[in-house]
């Protein structure tokens, strides 16, 4: 789909019950009560002059282009701060406004550089357009005196250049900052001539700004630009599709130059972002087209020998063949396959249909094995549907919001924007974390509770909220008795007294009274919202989390409406979708189990192959099998297990056990250090598919250039399950897709017409929902009552010990994604070009460790080293790392420690110690360790 520039209708849609109808320009319009002049206008097909004005914006009436003469009123009034009144009429171009209107384009270009044949933003430059508009012909003054033409360029963003010389001072980029991102890094310095836009009186990369390109998307001329424009040119043509970072999906316009990508642009009518993004997604894609990619098949008889490039054919035929041998010899169970996150729907859906129809198993799992896989099983225990309740937009509806084990700001800062607005209008916020985020006190926003619990202790913390709620009358008992089941058993067990506040205080170190307090503002203060992240999951008790938090919001009747719900924030783009598209051992497309007769049949029917009524093997259980020599062949779309996976000493065994290892991916990584054959992978500017997002959000990814390796995924997926006997003869994703449709009920209504059509879809999508389901389980839950499930709190096995007297938790930064291989590949490496190591600065003291020191750091399993940062962002006895960077090695330290009924890995708790590492000196000499060396 080709967007062209998107129209803009000077100020934001209001929504009213009552509509006004008035005159503009001699032409009706009815418009809601509340909209402005210029709106009105606009949606009539007249454009009114602006500059100042945007509808990403509120109405600001600064720079005196767009003045209308209203009938029975004095003067000339700003259009977009003035709102229609029933019966109004409105004169958009009259002499006086001529007049007016030329005087003020007339100060502003004296002002001004007239090099437009040669600026960067010729051909879409509002100023230039707005001086035609007005018709300006001739600027009488501004030759001599005082002007800004000299003003110094800042080039320090890696991204974009600011000129100030170009500045007309409209604040669109201020107030971007503030109204959509919330950053407020950016303020108009001085008063007058001397007013200026200023990033806090620093270069822009030594500032606050996030480089979210807010601020450039909204300036009018080419005062703030991207590099890629200065460079290449102003695009010409657009394609319409969907980023590959994390599961925000937002929707991007990729402009291009010929065939040449020049800038990545937030869609406005983008159902997750509405026209904002992240630096990720606006500016990191270079990767792309990145030296480093690998666009030829490669095979090797042992992981010693050199790779050999070879044709898609011998590469095909090799893998089958090796297959095939595999089984002859060890059994059908003895292969298997990962599916990818970072794949589109019709990519992944393939993979488990060519492990279960082609390998005969069920030997298929995927990396939200290590992420979120409790959500799934915890939210389909107790509302029948392995997925969040939301939309992103219900969070303008909540009043109290509960962030639980994330870190929006960083992980998902796109979704953290719109709650940031959402804070600033006054809703409350309760942030339950170890680690003082960002959210807890940032720029107008400020949370009004921080429960600083010990790592390992969620459950704990979630069941004292609800005994507080439960023992304090605070249920709402009407939700419950005509929505819920099992709520005597679960409120009996929840009032025990080792649940309260005052018993789980000696548990969790977070006071009995600020959970008292948090617990009361939840069930009383209006729509209460939780969303949470990995720091729920990847638990020993992941499960039985999500289970407590389901239970809290049931229990309080939150469940079911804007505002409220129990809200993943998943991690990669499609680890949503990838889960939906049967991707675990245990379940078809749409959580279906594979021992269900009558799903199997239906399966069956189309695939033409029998499916095993038995689950297949987790990750975990895959590397076990193959330590004991029992699983022999794997192949790995899209995930570099060996750097993402807990414990990678035991996870590194097992890949040198196999015998066939088929990595699948963009660049080689760890994981292909391991591998026998390498399947050159097609980024997401070559993709054709979906993607499906956090808030169960389908999106078109459209091809913005063809693929680099001259196959898409899905085709070679296809012709390797042709090599294996099986044929599945799509010629086109679309026709994946309308299989997904047919065999999966949410999925019943989505088709890539459909999408193309709605821009976006909810599932579940089917007769009764056509056009999707933004919210979940409003009149009834998926399994029809919501249960409540009684969640004892069981300690981890994860203790301290004198050996090991610190508790390690991981996370992610705004910059870096996952394992780093995509953006450590951009420019974004000049914000976190390394792995550090957060310590307390007690902690730090007491070993001698000060601030950029090289420390190692050692666990039970393994130990690496990486630099140190004293910070008091962690509470005493705990430390924090990232995980982007190979180099690092952060999982070389994680410990096989899973949730009890997913496997997901215990990352947020590792016993460990911290020393001070001696220049020169050798890591700790234990199993997985990992020295500072270039790796990939």
């Amino acid at each position: 789909m080709t967007i062209l520039k998107e129209p803009d209708f000077g100020t934001p849609a209001v929504t009213s019950s009552t509509s006004v109808t008035v005159e503009v320009d001699g032409i009706p319009v009815t418009v809601p009560a509340g909209t402005s002049v210029m709106r009105a206008a606009a949606t009539s097909g007249i454009d009114i002059p602006k500059l100042c004005a945007t509808d990403s914006l509120e109405a600001f009436g600064s720079c005196r282009l767009c003045l209308v003469e209203i009938d029975g009123r004095r003067g000339t009034p700003a259009s977009c701060t003035t709102p229609v009144a029933d019966g109004m009429k409105v004169r958009t171009q009259t002499p006086k406004l001529a007049k007016l209107r030329q005087g003020v384009m007339e100060l502003y270009i004296s002002d001004h550089p007239l090099d437009c044949l040669t600026c960067s933003a010729n051909g879409d430059c509002e100023l230039q357009d707005m001086t035609g508009a007005v018709g300006l012909r001739q600027v009488r003054y501004g030759y001599e005196g005082e002007n800004h033409l000299s003003a110094a360029k800042d080039t320090s963003n890696p991204y974009f250049d600011f000129e100030p010389s170009k500045c007309i001072s409209c604040s669109r980029c201020v107030r971007a900052c503030g109204e959509v991102q919330g950053t407020f890094a950016l303020t108009i310095e001085g008063r007058g001539f001397e007013s200026q836009v200023s990033a806090g009186g620093v270069p822009f990369m030594e500032s606050e700004c996030v480089s979210c390109g807010a601020c450039v998307q909204a300036c009018p001329t080419a005062t703030l630009q991207e590099k890629s424009v200065v460079q290449l040119g102003m695009p010409s043509r657009t394609v319409l599709t969907t980023c590959a970072y994390c599961g925000v999906g937002c929707s991007f316009k990729a402009e291009l130059r010929g065939d040449e990508l020049v800038r990545m642009v937030p869609y406005k009518d983008g159902g997750a972002n509405e026209g904002h993004s992240c630096v990720k997604g606006r500016f990191a894609f270079g990767y792309a087209t990145h030296p480093d990619r690998v666009t030829s098949p490669m095979v090797r008889e042992k992981i010693t020998d050199p790779w050999r490039e070879v044709s898609w054919e011998e590469a095909i035929g090799y893998t089958a063949s090796r297959m095939r041998e595999i089984q002859a010899s060890h059994g059908v169970g003895a292969i298997g396959g990962i599916t990818s996150s970072r794949c589109t729907n019709e990519e992944v859906y393939v993979v488990q249909k060519l492990v279960r129809a082609a390998f005969g198993n069920n030997n298929v799992d995927t990396c939200a094995r290590v992420c979120h896989s409790p959500t799934g099983y915890g939210l389909k225990q107790t509302f029948g549907e392995s997925a969040g309740t939301q939309d992103f937009r219900s969070v303008a509806a909540a009043d109290v919001i509960v962030v639980i084990g994330a870190n929006p700001t960083d992980g998902h800062p796109v979704f953290a924007s719109r709650m940031k607005r959402r804070l600033r209008e006054g809703a409350k916020l309760v942030v339950i974390d170890p680690r003082r985020i960002d959210l807890v006190r940032s720029p107008h926003v400020q949370a009004t509770h921080h429960l600083q619990l010990q790592p390992g202790t969620n459950v704990a913390v979630v069941n004292a909220f609800a005994h507080v709620v439960v023992t304090e009358g605070l249920v709402d008992a009407d939700f419950v008795a005509s929505r819920c089941e099992g709520y005597e058993e679960w409120a009996e067990f929840i009032a025990r007294p080792e649940n309260s506040p005052e018993v789980v205080e000696s548990i969790t170190g977070v006071p009995a009274a600020e959970i008292r307090a948090a617990a009361r503002l939840y069930a009383t203060g209006g729509n209460a919202a939780i969303y949470y992240g990995l720091g729920v999951t990847e638990h020993s008790q992941g499960s039985t989390m999500v289970m407590g938090m389901a239970n809290l919001a049931m229990a309080t009747g939150n469940v079911g409406r804007d505002g409220v719900g129990v809200n993943p924030l998943r991690g990669q783009n499609n680890v949503q979708g990838s889960c939906d598209m049967g991707s675990f051992p245990h379940e078809l497309p749409g959580y279906r189990h594979v021992s269900d007769d009558a799903v199997r049949t239906v399966f069956e029917r189309v695939w033409g192959r029998s499916i095993l009524p038995t689950p297949g093997l987790r990750i975990p259980n895959m590397f076990d099998s193959a330590i004991a020599g029992t699983f022999r062949g794997l192949f790995v779309q899209g995930e570099d297990i060996a750097q993402s996976d807990p414990n990678l000493a035991h996870v590194t065994a097992a890949l040198s056990a196999m015998d066939l290892v088929v990595v699948q991916d963009l660049f080689l990584n760890e994981t292909s250090k391991f591998a026998h054959v390498f399947l050159p992978g097609t980024s997401f500017l070559e993709k054709d598919g979906t993607f499906t997002n956090a808030e169960r959000r389908i999106n078109r990814v459209r091809p913005v250039m063809a693929p680099k390796t001259g196959k898409h995924e899905w085709q070679i997926v296809c012709e390797l399950a042709a090599a294996l006997g099986y044929d599945m003869p799509y010629t086109h994703p679309r026709e994946i897709m309308d299989e997904i449709a047919a065999l999966t009920p949410t999925f019943a209504g989505v088709s890539f017409a459909a999408l193309d059509r709605l821009g976006s879809i909810q599932w579940p999508c089917d007769e009764d929902a056509p056009a999707g389901t933004p919210t979940m389980h409003v009149d009834s839950f998926t399994r029809g009552k919501g249960r409540f499930v009684p969640t004892s709190f069981v300690p981890t096995s994860e203790r301290t010990t004198r050996k090991f007297p610190l508790i390690l938790t991981t996370g992610r930064i705004l910059s870096q994604y996952n394992v780093g291989a995509q953006t450590r590949r951009t420019a974004n490496i000049a914000w976190h070009p390394e792995d550090v190591l957060e310590i307390h600065p007690h902690d730090a003291e007491v070993r001698g460790i000060g601030d950029g020191d090289s420390v190692t750091l050692a666990s039970r399993v393994g130990a690496t080293s990486l630099h140190a940062v004293i910070s008091d962002r962690m509470p005493v006895g705990v430390v924090y790392t990232t995980f982007h960077h190979p180099v690092t090695g952060a999982n070389v330290v994680t410990t096989e420690n899973s949730d009890w009924a997913t496997n997901c890995p215990e990352y947020k708790v590792t016993a460990v110690q911290v020393a001070l590492r001696a220049e020169g000196a050798e890591a700790a000499a234990v199993p997985g360790t990992r020295e500072r060396a270039v790796v990939d």
